[in-house]
């Protein structure tokens, strides 16, 4: 359905049994699971899918080796079954990747393998491949460009990778597919509860970010899924009432730099459990580069584009400078992102530091009736959604129907391709679509390269079918390239630009894009 037309829609028919507000990874669950179940749904993002923390992951489904020391079992085998169900249902865009951690003191391979040994054990049949311990050329051959001096071996093991910002619009063509209204763009402002004489109903006051256009819509249940900003709507819906925290989330931010895949070019991740200071540290191969991170910092500020603190790069540069053969300067980065985490905030009387916060997911439903979700991670976003809907059908917020569609309905484009099979950490090209590269083969402009395998036929099937409306949806979430080279995205973007102005009608804002690009490269 086209932008107008599904505004008119709303206009027209604006009653649902639940809207959404906010359209990352676990908003989009909760629409498809809801949809799946029979429910009419609408979702409202205030920018683009997964414009926020949902695609700027460290681009791994993992059931978390790190929360193994923590003693987290339930949490580590829930999300390796989720881990499993997401590789099942999206194969174009979830794949197995091989891990290696680099051993260089005689204890670190026998401790770690062991560790890793509970891993397989608590995967079951959701297991990827067996742990394997490495002897020292083993562990060279793994990670090509890995340090030598002083390496031992190694332990290999297996996790899975993604494409995260191509998930979530797979979850939201999956979600409209199955029923859905979803729109991106469309601000929420206020949310008004109130009783029609048959209960609860809510109306939700939104206007078009594309247009200026004002709009609303009614529902009897809104989930509250708009991330680490859910405080801010929470608080418009109700203030808090007197010895309640004042907020759900406890923001983190992590950094990421990107380099040339010539710093490692195997098909094997890095993993440094413990950095110098008890951090973890990841080299992944991805789209054809390598991903160099992350952090675990503090920030009480809710920007849109947060920017990377100093000391946050001199820490990535340096550690992976420790654990490549040769250092990574701040000349070699292609790109630098940084992503906000809605982690579970922590009593009042924790200290400043969020590495020990809780991952898991948080749900709290409201007197007024208002359910926010908030906190977990991407790879289960899936039973996430699932739990959302839990709270609202014991808080009879919605009539309570049967579950578990989700878990084995294939998400759009995960069909038989013909295509021969391509890894994830290949550079982009067609594979990503999966299934749906037979459509976008109909739109004009294959021949017309533009730049790191996207074509014209694809910003024109992005325009059409994939909810673009910017040069930024385009080169940042549809084609990844703003977080592979941001210099290259910024060569790339008056094309891009120019195709979307003429399939639209309307300002795809280059220039804010261009002004983005030098945002994602550091001062040399």
């Amino acid at each position: 359905m086209k932008r107008a037309e599904l505004l008119a829609s709303l206009t027209s028919s604006p009653d649902f049994d639940l809207a959404i507000v906010g359209g990352g990874a676990t908003g989009l669950g909760v629409a498809l699971d809801a949809a799946l179940r029979g429910f009419s749904v609408v979702l409202l993002e205030s920018h683009d899918f997964a414009g926020g923390t949902s695609s700027r992951s460290t681009k791994l489904l993992h059931g978390g080796v790190r929360y193994l020391a923590q003693g987290n079992l339930a949490l580590v085998r829930e999300a390796l079954a989720e881990r499993a169900t997401v590789l099942r249902i999206a194969p174009h865009l979830a794949q197995p990747l091989p891990f290696v951690m680099p051993s260089y003191r005689w204890w670190q391979t026998p401790f770690y393998g062991l560790g890793l040994k509970l891993y397989d054990l608590l995967a079951g049949g959701a297991g990827l491949g067996p742990t394997e311990f490495l002897n020292r050329q083993q562990a060279m051959e793994a990670l090509p460009g890995v340090n030598p001096e002083g390496l031992r071996g190694g332990v290999k093991y297996w996790d899975g990778q993604f494409d995260d910002a191509r998930l979530a619009l797979a979850l939201a063509r999956s979600a409209e597919a199955a029923g859905a209204r979803v729109l991106n763009y469309a601000e929420v402002t206020a949310v008004r509860q109130a009783s029609d004489g048959q209960g609860r109903v809510a109306t939700l006051e939104a206007f078009d970010r594309r247009t200026g256009a004002a709009f609303s819509v009614r529902a009897r249940c809104v989930v509250n899924a708009t991330g680490v900003w859910v405080d801010a709507l929470r608080d418009r819906t109700q203030p808090p009432a007197a010895g309640e925290p004042s907020h759900m989330v406890s923001p983190s931010q992590g950094v990421h730099v990107v380099v040339d895949r010539n710093f490692m070019p195997g098909g094997h991740a890095l993993l440094v459990p413990r950095t110098r200071d008890g951090r973890v540290l990841f080299a992944v191969p991805w789209l054809g580069k390598l991903v160099l991170g992350t952090t675990d910092t503090p920030r009480k500020d809710l920007p849109r584009e947060p920017d990377a603190f100093a000391e946050e790069l001199e820490f990535i540069l340096a550690e992976a400078g420790q654990a490549l053969s040769r250092p990574v300067r701040r000349a070699d980065i292609r790109s630098l992102w940084v992503g906000l985490r809605p982690l579970v905030a922590a009593p009042a009387s924790a200290d400043g530091g969020t590495q020990a916060l809780s991952r898991e997911h948080t749900i709290v439903v409201d007197a007024n009736g208002l359910v926010t979700v908030t906190g977990g991670k991407w790879t289960t976003y899936r039973a996430m959604a699932e739990d959302v809907l839990d709270h609202c059908f014991d808080s009879q917020l919605l009539p309570r129907r049967p579950g578990g569609h989700s878990a084995a309905h294939r998400l759009l484009g995960a069909g038989m391709t013909g295509l021969p099979p391509t890894p994830l950490h290949a550079a982009p090209g067609m594979h990503l679509y999966g299934s749906e590269w037979a459509e976008v083969q109909k739109c004009k402009g294959l021949g017309n390269l533009l730049g790191m395998g996207l074509n014209e036929a694809m910003v024109r099937h992005a325009a059409r079918v994939e909810f673009a409306q910017t040069v930024e949806d385009v080169l940042a979430r549809r084609w990844r390239v703003l977080f592979l080279d941001a210099r290259e995205a910024a060569r790339m973007a008056p094309a891009v630009a120019a195709i979307l102005a003429e399939e639209l009608g309307t300002d795809p804002d280059l220039a804010g894009f261009q002004a983005l690009c030098e945002r994602y490269l550091p001062v040399v």
